[in-house]
Formats: C-alpha cells, sequence, structure tokens
C-alpha cells in the first residue's frame, strides 16, 4: 500500500487541524486568538463527531453523505458537553486549554481506529472524501426525487443539528463575565475576620492581613495604597506592585502607622488594577481611632 491508501485524506485532514489549534492554544495563546478561536469552533463543532462516525462506518456505503455529515455534528452535542462535565469535576475545570487537550487526544485516537477499520474492508470498499464527492452527495440529496418534504425535513434537521451544536461550543469556550473578578479581603493578626486593630495612638503601627485572589482569566498587575481619611499612608515598596497569574494568591501582612490624632478615623485599602489609577477596583476599610478612644465598627 501506498503512503496515502495507509493515511486517509480526510484522516490526514482532521490530525492536522488538531494539531494546528494546539499551535494555537498551547504555543502562541497571545498572538492568534482571532485565528484560535475560529479553528476552535470549527474543530469543536465537527470533529468529535466526525471522528466517531467513521471508525463506526468505516464504508463508503454504510452512510450518505448528508446523513453522515448529519451524524457527525449530532455526536458533536454529545461528546463536547460530554467533555466539558467531566472536566467540571477534575482539577483544572472547564477551561479552553484541558478542554483542547482531552478532545485533541481523543480525536487522534479515534483517527488510528479509523484507519484500523478502513485497512480491515476489501480494496476500494472504505470510505474515502473529496471536496468534489462532497458537494456532488450534498447536491445528489438535495436535488433527488425524494418528496418534497423529506428533502426539506433532512434540511432543516440538518441546519438544526448544526446551530445547537454552535451554541453548546460558544457556551462552553467563551467564559461568562460573571466569572471573571478578584477576590480582595482583609483578616486579622489571627487569621479571621476579627481583632482588626480599632485603637492606635499617633505613631503606633497596627498590623493586618490582605489577600487578593485573581479569577480574571489572565494575568493581572495590581496596585494597592492606604489612605487614612482620605490621605496617603506609607507603604513599604514590595507591597504596593502586585503581579499575579491566573487562579493565583497573593496575602501578605501589611504594616500601618496613623501620623494624626482622630475618633473615628476611616482607613482604606484600595486595590488598583492594571495601572488604573483614576477608580480603585476593590476598596475594604476599617474604622479606628487615634490617640482616643476605640470605637470600631
Amino acid at each position: 500500500m501506498g503512503v496515502k491508501e495507509r493515511m486517509p485524506v480526510d484522516i490526514q485532514i482532521v490530525a492536522a487541524m488538531v494539531l494546528l489549534l494546539d499551535i494555537f492554544v498551547f504555543v502562541l495563546p497571545q498572538s492568534t486568538g482571532f485565528i484560535r478561536a475560529a479553528s476552535g469552533m470549527v474543530i469543536l463543532l465537527f470533529l468529535p463527531g466526525y471522528v466517531l462516525t467513521s471508525a463506526l462506518f468505516p464504508g463508503k456505503d454504510d452512510l450518505e453523505g448528508i446523513e453522515r455529515l448529519a451524524l457527525s455534528l449530532g455526536l458533536s452535542i454529545v461528546i463536547v458537553p460530554f467533555t466539558g462535565f467531566a472536566l467540571n469535576y477534575s482539577p483544572w475545570g472547564i477551561t479552553l486549554g484541558p478542554i483542547v487537550a482531552i478532545l485533541s487526544i481523543y480525536i487522534l485516537f479515534m483517527c488510528v481506529i479509523t484507519i484500523l477499520r478502513r485497512h480491515q474492508l476489501p480494496e476500494g470498499e472504505a470510505f474515502s472524501i473529496s471536496l468534489i464527492s462532497v458537494f456532488r452527495a450534498f447536491g445528489h440529496e438535495v436535488t433527488s426525487r425524494r418528496s418534497g418534504l423529506d428533502r426539506a425535513l433532512t434540511i432543516f434537521l440538518l441546519f438544526s443539528v448544526i446551530l445547537a451544536t454552535a451554541t453548546i461550543t460558544y457556551v462552553l469556550v467563551t467564559p461568562r463575565e460573571g466569572e471573571q473578578y478578584t477576590e480582595f479581603y482583609i483578616l486579622g493578626m489571627n487569621g479571621t475576620a476579627a481583632g482588626y486593630p480599632a485603637e492606635l495612638e499617633i505613631g503606633e503601627s497596627g498590623n493586618v492581613i490582605l489577600g487578593v485572589k485573581n479569577h480574571e482569566g489572565e494575568t493581572v498587575n495590581y496596585r494597592l495604597e492606604l489612605r487614612l481619611d482620605n490621605r496617603p499612608l506609607h507603604l513599604a515598596e514590595e507591597y504596593r506592585d502586585i503581579h499575579i497569574e491566573d487562579e493565583g494568591e497573593w496575602e501578605n501582612t501589611v504594616t500601618f502607622t496613623p501620623e494624626e490624632e482622630g475618633d473615628n478615623m476611616k482607613l482604606q485599602f484600595l486595590l488598583y488594577r492594571n495601572e488604573d489609577l483614576t477608580e480603585p477596583y476593590r476598596e475594604l476599610h476599617l474604622w479606628i481611632d487615634v490617640g482616643g478612644d476605640q470605637d470600631a465598627v
């Protein structure tokens, strides 16, 4: 057998598309966003069901062209959401990287199964594909003498499957805005939401634990500032600029020293995001007395 017989054309195209998407996702994630999204939609929309259909029906007479296409799309509706459901209970969660990795392994494995099954068939009986044969098969289905109702139902079913698959794929690969956020919290020195410093003398230092958790879906540079009654307080330089990767966490002890006396003063902890210093992205505050009786809230 020649090389082309051992590696069918359609399987070559499937493997090439999978490897191309893997490069876009894992090697060039920043510079190829549009291409990555477009190729990812095509692959998730069609290939998982196509390789399963090819493995189940390796013969050219097993299915007609439009039936093979509709079944490929329909099976993708089952496979892709099932993959997302399984990843939801894994440490990786439903994100683009794990979904692409799992589906890539599955698709390439099914490609091997398809090749083996086709090789078991007599010469000339295995399914093969070309663009000309696809268009001819589709045209035959549309222009055949089957009743107009049958043709209409077939076309309606095909486009319904395409629409449903595209919708499910979009939901899986597109993060919802509500899931992108930053946790910003303050703890007392005992590690609980209590025991905050509420009464200090001028020049006396207070300590709290500040924490930041990044759930923004990307690496973020944060900036921390402290204010007492809207006047800046000194903060160690190492705490002013905080670099946190996606799903990363920063937690540290922050020391502040009031320099003015007053009762019921507002101590603000301001968190800015990605060099935007116009408005705080998150804010926390405590009430403290400096040089007087404490009355913290």
